[in-house]
C-alpha cells in the first residue's frame, strides 16, 4: 500500500517529451516540482548560485545584465564532463533544499511530481514511490532538438550524449510514456498513467 502522498518521480532525455507530460499532469491536479525551473532559480541575479557558479567558470559566463549566460556556459560544461560535475556539485544541493520547502507545503494525500532531468544519472530513483519515464528513441530526440529548440545537430547530440543512456532510464522505470507519436496520443498515454496514479490516493 503506498502512502497517501504519492512521489514520483518524472524523468526522460533531453526532446523526450517530459516537461509536455508534466503540463500534463499538472493540468489534472498534481503538485509539479520542477527540478529544471528550480534550477533556474538559484542561479538568478543576486542569489549565492550565481556567486559560486561565476566563482567557477568564470565572469565570462555571466551576461553584461547580470544574469547567467546559460548557452555559453552549456558550451562549456556539456562538453567537459568534470566541469559538468562541478557545476552540479554547486547546483544540485541548492536545488534540494527548495525542493524539500516545496514538498512540506503539499498537502499530505497530494500527488506531487517531481519532473527531475537527471534522476537516472544521479541514482534517485529509491526517492520515489513511482518512477515515471518519458521514452522516445534518440532519432526522434534529436530531431525535435533541431526543429523545435533550434539547436545545432553538434549540440543536440553533446546533449543527449551527456545524459543517460535510453537503457539506462527504461530500467529504473515503473511505468513508461511512449512519446513518438501525435500529441493526441500522449494525451491518451498521460490520462491512463493518471487514472492508475488516483487509484493509490484516497
Amino acid at each position: 500500500m503506498l502512502p497517501l502522498m504519492v512521489k514520483v518521480g518524472l524523468t526522460g532525455g533531453i526532446g523526450s517529451g517530459k516537461s509536455e507530460v508534466s503540463r500534463r499532469l499538472s493540468a489534472r491536479g498534481a503538485v509539479v516540482i520542477d527540478a529544471d525551473k528550480i534550477a533556474r532559480e538559484v542561479v538568478e541575479p543576486g542569489t549565492e548560485g550565481l556567486a559560486r557558479v561565476a566563482g567557477v567558470f568564470g565572469e565570462e559566463v555571466i551576461r553584461q545584465d547580470g544574469s547567467l549566460d546559460r548557452e555559453r556556459l552549456g558550451s562549456i560544461v556539456f562538453a567537459d564532463s568534470e566541469k559538468l560535475a562541478a557545476l552540479n556539485g554547486i547546483v544540485h544541493p541548492l536545488v534540494g533544499r527548495r525542493v524539500a520547502e516545496l514538498q512540506e507545503q503539499a498537502d499530505d494525500r497530494a500527488i506531487v511530481v517531481y519532473d527531475v532531468p537527471l534522476l537516472a544519472e544521479n541514482k534517485l530513483a529509491p526517492m520515489y514511490d513511482v518512477v515515471i519515464v518519458v521514452d522516445a528513441s534518440d532519432e526522434v530526440r534529436l530531431e525535435r532538438l533541431v526543429r523545435v529548440r533550434g539547436m545545432s545537430e553538434q549540440d543536440a547530440r553533446a546533449r543527449i550524449a551527456a545524459q543517460a543512456g535510453r537503457e539506462e532510464r527504461l530500467a529504473i522505470a515503473d511505468i513508461v510514456i511512449p512519446n513518438e507519436g501525435s500529441l493526441e496520443e500522449l494525451e491518451d498515454r498521460v490520462e491512463e498513467v493518471w487514472r492508475r496514479l488516483s487509484v493509490t490516493t484516497p
